[in-house]
């Protein structure tokens, strides 16, 4: 089964894409936090390191200065910079075995103890464990106290300072701050608060504008299913929401107001055709001629035939009565069982027991129109109900000369008749198809027409299960 990442619903979408958008925002900042505290850090070391390498140095050289010195020392551990560790001076320096120089902060360090004044004739940089340092392992204090400590908490910067003219080093080692452990709290804390805050205010105010949009939808379902403007929708949600749902009951009753004066205008119609056809059917008994009298009541009956069709079809999907649950294949076996006892050759098939909520008439009608086409253009019909993936079927094969592929969509229209070949002499009046068409899409469903590959026609009802 395959899930789906992306919702389908409006508020499912606009909470996905605000989420996302937020999540991509939090981590550019965060990366930008992380990037400032890093440079930060590595600022600060760099300061102590330049502040080592002159002030300290100059004042170890000049003790008359150490005054002014210390006011200068106080002032910079005020900044809460990293203290170096004791200046070493050395003749020669040399970085460790697989150690390398980084000429970058190399740079940034020559410009710090240029600014103070100060001739540089070399400076190396380097970062390296303090268990690795030479001058660090040599005094047994300082590295018992670096024992102690994890990985991260032992890096050194070490900077080796040259000046013009001189052959000496001073080197000063400066401790690398570890990552503060609570940046990352921070950052995850933040974004969370925020998407408590932010994604909270969007659900409500999405659900505000989904929920009777939600409640519009539904109701204009029912409204395409039964018809009827009872049990309209009060306007609800925002003012855009609102109007909109006004305006929806008014068409409503527009659409439902015309369609009662269509069942009126149809009935009417109906009762005033049918009252002279009784009366003409009566008074054909009086012609002496059999063959003339046969004629003229197979035409009344054609034409009363005809207009109980038209007045079907006018009324599809306006039924009094709500859905009944029945097994469509009890359904489906009664039907043919009709068939059977009128001498006409209907077989049944194979059968699914299917029970669905469905307007047992009106599906009755679909189902002996679709037999008595078969019956009227191939001579015999097979009936099958079967279940393919998410909907029931309602077969009826024949073994007729089939439809052109052309006009298979035109055959579902109204009046629609096959060519001569399909035998128009026994033929209705085209309507068959297009009431069962009409009875399949009130249930929710469609009606599907398809040549056999071994010949003949294939129609189907295919009903949504639940």
């Amino acid at each position: 089964m395959t899930t789906r990442l992306w919702p389908r619903s409006l508020l499912g979408q606009m909470l996905l894409a605000v989420a996302a958008v937020l999540l991509i925002a939090q981590a550019i900042s965060a990366a930008l936090l992380w990037r400032a505290a890093d440079t930060r850090r590595e600022g600060a070391v760099l300061n102590a390191a330049a502040f080592a390498l002159v002030v300290r140095d100059e004042r170890a050289r000049e003790p008359r200065e150490r005054a002014e010195d210390a006011g200068e020392r106080r002032r910079f551990e005020r900044r809460r910079y990293p203290r170096s560790l004791r200046i070493e001076h050395t003749g020669s320096f040399a970085l460790l075995p697989g150690e390398t120089a980084d000429a970058g902060l190399a740079s940034e360090l020559r410009a710090l103890v240029e600014d103070r004044e100060v001739a540089v004739g070399r400076i190396v940089v380097t970062e390296r464990d303090a268990l690795d340092d030479p001058f660090v392992t040599a005094r047994p204090r300082w590295q018992a106290r670096y024992e102690r400590r994890d990985a991260g908490e032992r890096r050194l910067l070490v900077a080796a300072l040259q000046r013009s003219g001189s052959s000496e080093w001073s080197v000063a080692r400066v401790p690398i701050p570890p990552t503060p452990r609570g940046v990352i709290g921070s950052i995850l804390l933040q974004t969370l608060v925020i998407y408590v805050l932010l994604v909270g205010l969007h659900f409500l105010l999405l659900r505000r504008i989904t929920r009777p949009l939600a409640a519009l939808t539904g109701r204009t379902e029912s409204f395409a299913r039964t018809q009827s403007a009872d049990g309209q929708l009060a306007p609800q949600g925002p003012h855009d929401v609102r109007r909109l749902i006004a305006a929806h009951n008014a068409m409503e009753a527009r659409i439902a107001a015309l369609l009662d004066e269509k069942d009126v205008m149809l009935g009417a119609i109906g009762h005033d055709l049918k009252t002279p056809l009784a009366a003409l059917r009566v008074r054909i008994e009086s012609v002496e001629d059999e063959g003339e009298r046969a004629k003229m009541a197979a035409g009344i009956e054609d034409i009363t035939r005809s207009l109980d069709d038209i007045l079907s079809l006018a009324r599809v999907g306006r039924a009094s009565e709500p859905p009944e649950r029945v097994d469509l294949a009890a359904l489906t076996a009664a039907v043919v069982e009709e068939f059977e006892d009128m001498g006409e050759p209907v077989v049944l098939g194979d059968t699914a027991r299917t029970v669905l909520p469905v307007h047992i008439t009106w599906l009755r009608r679909a189902l002996r129109n679709l037999i008595g086409n078969a019956l009227r253009y191939a001579g015999r019909a097979e009936v099958t109900l079967l279940r393919k993936g998410a909907h029931v079927v309602l077969r009826v094969d024949d073994e007729g000369p089939g439809i052109p592929e052309g006009r298979i969509a035109d055959m579902m229209e109204p009046f629609t008749r096959g060519e001569a070949s399909r035998n128009r002499e026994t033929g209705g009046a085209g309507l068959g198809l297009t009431l069962a068409r009409a009875i399949a899409e009130q249930h929710g469903g469609e009606l599907a027409l398809a040549n056999r590959p071994e010949g003949g026609l294939r129609a189907e009802i295919r009903l949504p299960l639940p």
